[in-house]
């Protein structure tokens, strides 16, 4: 049974940077660059004949045109217990747009419905209970003023993870080009 999430691919040169930043906290368990991303909409474990007519349903998501995607700081999910850091990705109409017909088209295929507010983002580390909030501040104190990171989001991707790690490796499963309409 796959563990499916959709999401946008951050292209390698913008992970360099963010890679950069791994290390130096405590209790991180830090995201390989090559899995970073930012997840449009959690699945969850399905079986084959859904992961399938998934695959299938999103290819049929309207034509829209790549996105222009920043990040512009470091923050913490979780506040006193934090569990995971991250890079902020700005607001973008588009990317907003693109994650509600997502789980506009989930939701048709009987998928339950995701009831966390949208927040897009990059994952860099997963905390463990030894990266406390005194240890996560000391980390971000420490850190330079985040280099704005900028990218052209060129397609959609549909992920599948391992479900017993909560992480990488992320394999791409299908892939749905954003392009304006021709």
């Amino acid at each position: 049974m796959p563990r499916l999430f959709t999401g946008i691919e951050v292209p390698p040169e913008a992970g360099l940077g963010l890679g950069a930043l791994r290390g130096g906290l405590p209790g991180a368990r830090w995201v390989e660059p090559a899995d970073y991303h930012v997840t449009l909409r959690f699945i969850g474990d399905v079986d084959g004949g859904l992961a399938d007519e998934i695959a299938e349903a999103l290819a049929e998501a309207k034509a829209r045109p790549p996105l222009m995607l920043t990040l512009d700081a470091l923050a913490v999910f979780g506040g006193a217990r934090p569990h995971a850091l991250f890079a902020r990705v700005v607001p973008d109409p588009g990317l907003s747009e693109l994650q509600a017909e997502h789980e506009r088209i989930l939701r048709r295929l009987g998928v339950p419905p995701d009831t966390r507010r949208f927040t897009p983002h990059v994952t860099l580390a997963r905390l463990k209970r030894g990266a406390g909030p005194d240890g996560v501040a000391q980390y971000l104190a420490l850190q330079p003023v985040f280099p704005r990171v900028s990218f052209t989001a060129t397609r959609a991707v549909l992920y599948s993870s391992r479900d017993s790690v909560g992480g990488g490796p992320y394999v791409v499963e299908a892939a749905y080009p954003l392009e304006e309409e021709g």
